[in-house]
């Protein structure tokens, strides 16, 4: 480590793109103690080990004792999966017939966690069979595991399809004592509401047993822990976030391309990188945002043996010689996606370089946390690209390292989400209003009558059945809103799927395809049938849509007035047509094309605020163009959301004009991107003066002129940019945070 921070301070490859290094100094490991010992099995495991237990793992330990559910956020490496293995299986041993769930988000975390728990199993003398059943596991292996295994491990997915053959699980679900969510925080936004969903299907099919598990919520640092478990399980729970567990020093490196005499790529820079710390003799994970840019930049690192790429689709043999090649030492380098992100055990690393600021602080503490684990000295380098988010922190090096992680999103009253997992339940068992309001909420009753209506559930003696054509289960997918969705077919092979929204966009007909590292073009595009057909192409060139959007409210919810200031929250009706797009080569654009599609309609949730007169003559005083300044401070908005609300800059859309017929007034609307809304505008509503705060400062101190990717240009902007006035989005902003910064008054609609 000593011999790269070296390198960095001294070669002029680097010294003067390092913008800020931030150490955090060594602290020595706290431990705990138990109010009573665990059983004999478990001391042996943990003293044939050299195990003591940690503050934060025998808190975990005796809130579980005491029956309280649990979510539990310190960082990575610090014994999260042993502070809860250890109760469940202590719970285990005492009752011989109580069972566990543990939910994982991949079948590869399953598949290494399962290790872990077996070789507990072994040494503890508990018996519990674990086993995972999910998609792979044979047919012939499935009505053992039902019968004898007492932890199962598997995943939303495959638990999804399990739930309308509960009486197959009978023995299970009616001893289950405890479900495990792992990596918690991978649920939330459209996901994370179908999840919560999920969850109180499991708990009333346990319910259904006599039974009623505790949640334990294992995650990465989040800003509402307890709010955010609750909203996931239905259920309150405490919160563990003190960590007990010992650290080495860290150094942690905010590095930018953009900076110095010359600007270099950030593939280039993250190659350059890449080698430098491996030729320094340091084991290192480097972390890409995509699959193509892993591939890339292992690819340009070949120079040096003993680096390789790993992403999802490679094949799980694969997957586990590279994971070994890590933990042995006979590579030296991996380049990756997310997908080594969480917990899987690759050992202990000596570096972590992130390419690329990847979306929430969430993430970056996960990636750099994967070097150092124990008391090991380590280094985390973030290559920043040219973009908002990532120009901020390079900007504001106190703002990255002092601000709290972002607050995770569950949204249980979408109204799509919420009625498909709805007639799940009616499947599974009949739904009784009285009793079952408490997972559906108090609007219960008029979607049963709705969806009697239109024959999809009928009144029987028991309470409300499923009737319709076909599983309830097939017509929910755990990752939409709806199942209005679009398969893409090369030939005869199914690519992937969109859903109607993300076709019009990014599949149009002549639309430029990537997927898997592959390069594709649309040659068809099947509205009634929704097929969308690709051929592989070989080109530099993508394409960009252009769009129109229209923005009317429906009916507004909330209001706040901030010293003249009105900010309001409501449902609103969006309509976007697709009207042309563009072929791009690097930044020039190289042909227009019009299109014929018919208009999206979306109605979602959204904020929204006027600009008070004052603001637009001061605009109009210094002969800038307010619908320009509109348009600069939306995009800086919705590019800094992100960072306070966990969700991708792609779930957020708005619209911005110089005068709404609602308002009546120049208008900004934030909206969230989702049939229905999950949530993400009503959280913003209430963090409206950070985000606009951070808004501010990212367009202020930005060095350009008169704007760039790195301020009010947005990449996913179906107006191509236009019309855009830096110093204009600078005084809406500005007289924002003024009036942002007053007491609120809540005013009633």
């Amino acid at each position: 480590m000593r011999d790269f921070l070296g390198l960095l301070a001294t070669d002029d490859r680097f010294r003067e793109r390092v913008v800020h290094i931030e150490t955090t100094p060594p602290r020595e490991a706290r431990y705990g103690g138990l109010s009573r010992p665990l059983p004999e099995g478990l001391r042996a495991y943990c003293d044939g080990r050299g195990i003591r237990l940690y503050t934060h793992q025998c808190a975990a330990i005796e809130h579980l004792r005491a029956g309280e559910n649990i979510i539990i956020t310190t960082p990575t490496a610090s014994g999260k999966t042993l502070a809860f293995l250890l109760p469940v299986f202590e719970r285990l041993a005492a009752d011989p017939a109580a069972t566990a769930l543990f939910l994982y988000p991949t079948k590869a975390l399953a598949n290494d966690q399962v290790k872990v728990v077996r070789e507990l199993e072994k040494i503890s003398g508990i018996r519990v069979d674990a086993a995972i059943y999910d998609g792979d596991t044979p047919g012939g292996r499935r009505p053992a595991i039902r019968e004898r295994s007492r932890v199962v491990l598997s995943n939303p997915h495959e638990l999804h399809q399990i739930l309308p053959w509960h009486a197959k699980w009978s023995r299970f679900f009616r001893n289950l004592r405890f479900v495990v969510v792992d990596e918690a925080h991978r649920y939330r936004g459209v996901s994370g509401s179908h999840m919560a969903m999920l969850l109180r299907r499991l708990a009333r099919i346990a319910g259904h047993y006599g039974a009623r598990p505790q949640f334990v919520l294992s995650s990465a640092t989040l800003a509402n822990p307890g709010e955010f478990a609750a909203r996931l399980t239905g259920e309150a729970a405490v919160s563990i976030e003190e960590d007990g567990s010992p650290q080495g020093e860290k150094a942690f490196v905010l590095y930018n391309p953009f900076a110095g005499g010359s600007v270099q790529s950030v593939h280039s820079a993250t190659k350059d990188l890449l080698l430098a710390s491996v030729g320094s003799g340091c084991r290192t994970l480097c972390f890409t945002v995509s699959r193509k840019l892993a591939e890339l930049i292992a690819v340009r690192s070949r120079e040096v043996s003993g680096i390789s790429a790993y992403r999802a689709g490679y094949l799980p043999k694969d997957r586990r010689a590279i994971e070994d090649g890590l933990k042995d030492g006979s590579l030296r380098g991996v380049v990756t996606t997310n997908a080594l992100e969480l917990g899987i055990d690759i050992g202990s690393l000596d570096g972590v370089i992130i390419s690329g600021y990847p979306g929430t602080m969430i993430s970056v503490r996960q990636q750099a946390g994967r070097a150092g684990r124990r008391s090991h000295d380590s280094f985390a380098v973030l290559v920043a690209f040219e973009n908002p988010l990532d120009q901020y922190f390079m900007s504001h090096p106190r703002v990255f390292f002092s601000r709290p992680c972002e607050h995770a999103v569950v949204d249980t009253t979408n109204p799509y989400i919420l009625s498909g997992h709805l007639l799940c339940a009616a499947a599974e068992l009949p739904v009784d209003p009285e009793r079952d309001s408490h997972w559906f909420g108090p609007d219960l009753v008029g979607m049963l009558e709705a969806f009697e209506r239109v024959h999809l559930l009928r009144k029987a003696s028991r309470g409300w059945i499923y009737a319709g054509q076909g599983r309830a289960v097939d017509t929910v997918g755990l990752d939409a809103v709806t199942a209005d969705t679009f398969r893409v077919m090369h030939g005869g092979r199914l690519l992937e799927t969109m859903d109607h929204w993300q076709a019009y966009r990014e599949a149009h007909p002549g639309a430029i395809l990537l997927h898997r590292g592959e390069t594709y073009v649309v040659t068809g595009m099947d509205l009634e049938q929704h097929t969308i057909r690709v051929e592989e192409t070989d080109t530099d060139t993508y394409t960009r849509p252009l769009s129109t959007t229209d923005v009317a409210v429906v009916q507004e919810l909330q209001r706040r007035d901030f010293g003249g200031l009105q900010v309001s929250f409501g449902d609103i009706k969006v309509t976007e047509e697709v009207v042309g797009y563009t072929v791009r080569r690097y930044d020039q654009t190289v042909s227009h094309h019009r299109l014929d599609l018919p208009p999206l309609r979306l109605t979602t949730k959204a904020l929204w605020f006027t600009i008070p007169d004052r603001t637009a003559e001061a605009v109009a005083a210094g002969g800038w163009d307010l619908a320009g300044g509109l348009h600069g401070a939306e995009h800086a908005l919705i590019a800094v959301m992100p960072y306070h609300v966990v969700c991708d800059r792609r779930d957020i859309g708005g619209l911005s004009t110089s005068l709404h017929p609602a308002t009546g007034a120049p208008t900004i609307f934030v909206y969230d991107g989702y049939e229905g809304g999950i949530g993400l505008a009503e959280k913003a509503f209430t963090l409206l003066p950070a985000i606009a705060g951070m808004a501010h400062e990212l367009v202020r101190d930005c060095a350009c002129t008169t704007g760039c990717p790195a301020c009010i240009y947005s990449p996913k902007c179906g107006n191509q940019n236009q019309p855009l006035d830096k110093e204009a989005a600078v005084i809406v902003l500005d007289d924002l945070v003024g009036r942002l910064s007053t007491d609120a008054h809540p005013k009633n609609p």
